[in-house]
């Protein structure tokens, strides 16, 4: 009888989360708990009624208490694999996973949750091969498709990618987060491009976002058919309606970038750092050369490539005792006041493991870890540092011209020109104090002499980073490991300089820009 009410209530909360009737929810949950406390799917459910309601640590703590109980059901493991990959527990996500594929899944919703977690894990080979179990499951689910594709991107089979792409906006042609990388993928024609489609396309893109996917596709579109013109108009319109939904305020970032001088202007981490050498961070500006010196590096045979981590930012997020929900903010530093330089670091190296510790050297390429370039040079004094610079102008203009994350709000800035400007004015003076404060930390590189100078540029790398030459260091683009940034397609490439003075074909367009920057003290080289 007991067996058969706890059945009958569990198939309650089931309905009851389903119709997202959370408050209900958690009474029947609270009356399962109090008839079977033994049983793992009471604990189950109420870690799937804490995911509905965001509270991740609760839900992981009840998946573990299910998983005491019962440790056999692949679903248990599953979803634990996707909440610690959430919340940036790569190493534990990893074990959990592992647990899962132990067992077998033969849901396509596992296999394709179970790719997520590898590919955040930078394990793009065994996140494709789920991926391709999910679709030859489910064909027609175009969320599966497109993290198939995704993935193949990755590893550099953009031809297969494409037709993953295709299928995905076959089973939904209002997939719009599909086109953009699907023209990303190859060099646009007069005789093979999709421009005719896509303006097809745009009456019935009604969303503000679909309105931004279609739009950044038709610049993609339009600038490789040789019309940078016709191209920022684009940019212009699916830019603008974003920006108008967003609150952003640049305000609110020159708060932060002034916070995090005024901490560091004191003694900022208490005590010394760890000893340990093996980071590389490779930080700046996004879209100025960030992922060509990281493919460079990792061509290496002592480096190995870690991808863009936010790792650094949680193990200061986690030291401070902070709850906000900004990764760095004023409370966050307030909360850092004392605490320990080598505990961050120590912190720090070990989540990145089991992906890093098997090269003497692995490269950190998050750009935006230029505003943690004080606590890297107290909680890691041995680890290095390389900024890249590139053209102010082209700067901001290839950060309007990239989409980013939509879900990351510390990109909010490029969805307006003159915001995105605003922003390089607080990296750049940001930059000049850590140049001050920490003489020597850093090692500034010029991505156009980079790109002029590949040989001259990349021996000053290596020397900086105390790597023996290594001529495969030159020839990046037969580096075979996958790319998951903005430039996976185009770090597969030999160096180019089409990217070089691309604000001279805009020139007029640019001048309030222009004006922006040289009234904040910026040099603009012709």
């Amino acid at each position: 009888m007991k067996a058969t009410a706890a059945t009958a209530l569990r198939e309650q909360v089931e309905k009851l989360l389903e119709a997202h009737r959370h408050s209900e929810a958690e009474q029947a949950c609270q009356r399962l708990l109090q008839l079977a406390p033994d049983w793992a799917e009471t604990h189950f459910l109420r870690a799937m009624l804490a995911t509905e309601q965001r509270r991740w640590s609760a839900a992981i703590t009840d998946l573990r208490q299910a998983l005491a109980i019962d440790p056999e059901p692949e679903r248990y493991w599953t979803q634990l694999a996707r909440l610690l990959a959430l919340t940036q527990r790569i190493p534990e996500a990893l074990e959990a996973a592992d647990q899962a594929l132990q067992r077998r899944p033969r849901q396509a919703w596992s296999l394709d949750t179970l790719g997520v977690v590898y590919s955040r894990a930078n394990q793009h080979q065994r996140a494709a091969a789920l991926f391709r179990q999910a679709c030859g499951l489910e064909p027609g689910n175009p969320s599966y498709q497109f993290n198939l594709a995704s993935a193949l991107k990755f590893l550099g089979d953009f031809e297969s990618a494409e037709a993953a792409y295709e299928a995905c906006l076959s089973a939904d042609p209002d997939y719009w987060k599909a086109y953009p990388p699907l023209s990303q993928l190859r060099q646009q024609t007069p005789e093979r491009n999709h421009r005719a489609r896509y303006e097809a396309l745009l009456p019935r893109a009604r969303s503000v976002d679909a309105q931004l996917q279609l739009h950044m596709a038709l610049a993609k579109e339009c600038e490789d058919l040789g019309e940078p013109k016709q191209a920022f108009q684009h940019l212009l319109r699916g830019k603008s309606a974003k920006r108008a939904s967003l609150a952003y305020d640049s305000a609110e970032d020159a708060r932060l970038f002034s916070a995090l001088q005024q901490y560091f202007e004191g003694a900022g981490l208490s005590g010394p750092g760890t000893e340990n050498s093996e980071p590389i961070f490779v930080v700046g500006m996004p879209r100025t050369g960030t992922t060509l010196v990281e493919r460079i590096l990792s061509s290496h045979s002592q480096v190995h490539s870690a991808g863009e981590l936010q790792n650094l930012g949680l193990a200061v997020k986690r030291l401070s005792g902070s709850t906000t929900p900004r990764l760095l903010d004023a409370e966050t530093l307030a909360g850092l006041h004392g605490k320990s330089a080598s505990q961050i670091g120590k912190a720090y190296v070990s989540s990145t493991r089991p992906g890093t510790g098997h090269t003497p050297r692995f490269v950190d390429k998050m750009p935006l870890n230029f505003l943690y370039v004080g606590f890297i040079a107290q909680a890691l004094p041995k680890a290095k540092i390389i900024c890249l610079r590139r053209h102010p102008l082209d700067t901001c203009l290839s950060n309007f011209r990239q989409l980013f994350a939509l879900q990351f709000s510390y990109y909010n800035y490029s969805y307006d020109l003159l915001d995105t400007g605003r922003y390089y004015l607080l990296f750049h003076r940001l930059m000049q104090f850590w140049r001050q404060r920490f003489s020597g930390a850093v090692l500034e590189v010029q991505y156009e002499a980079l790109v002029a100078s590949a040989e001259t540029e990349t021996r000053r790398i290596l020397d900086w980073c105390e790597l023996p030459w290594e001529e495969a260091c030159l020839h990046f683009e037969h580096n075979q490991a996958p790319v998951s940034t903005a430039s996976a397609v185009q770090v597969r490439r030999p160096i180019y300089r089409s990217s070089v003075a691309r604000w001279k074909h805009l020139q007029t367009e640019l001048q309030p820009l222009q004006q922006l920057l040289l009234a904040g003290g910026v040099t603009l080289p012709d």
